[in-house]
């Protein structure tokens, strides 16, 4: 094989060896996760908001844990909400995410949804990394 052919095979194999050593972190989830958002969202008396929808998960890693982030854009606003605990165990299950009035600053009527199922890898008790491993947005109606 000739010094340019060899170089050019050694190039694609290197690529390729990268690619495969690279596309999946080491102890990445492998089952299904989900998430969803309702249409609809709630403005509380406070003027506080609540958002909800379903998730699907299997247990996370050993050395992580999973949570929902909630998030709402409207106006050139964008508000972040934790939702409460969550349990992985592959069944469909309801998640609720709530902000008090003090920090919401919604109005009745339509802004962007995010909702992400994500998967918190530990060292420690400090964040390693936060994989968000599965998505949905949406437009979504607020009401008091």
């Amino acid at each position: 094989m000739p010094v340019p052919a060899r170089r050019m095979a050694l190039a694609a194999f290197s690529a390729l060896a990268a690619t495969a050593l690279f596309t999946a972190p080491a102890g990445a989830t492998v089952f299904q996760q989900g998430i969803s958002v309702d249409d609809e969202a709630r403005i509380t008396e406070d003027g506080g908001v609540i958002l909800s929808g379903t998730y699907h998960c299997e247990q996370a890693s050993p050395e992580g844990a999973m949570q929902v982030k909630a998030s709402v854009e409207q106006d050139g606003g964008r508000l972040g909400i934790g939702a409460e605990r969550i349990v992985c165990d592959g069944t469909e299950r309801r998640w609720v995410a709530h902000a008090p009035g003090e920090y919401a600053h919604v109005r009745e009527g339509r802004a962007k949804v995010t909702a992400e199922l994500q998967e918190v890898r530990l060292k420690g008790f400090f964040p390693r990394s936060v994989d968000t491993v599965a998505l949905d947005a949406k437009d979504v109606t607020f009401r008091r």
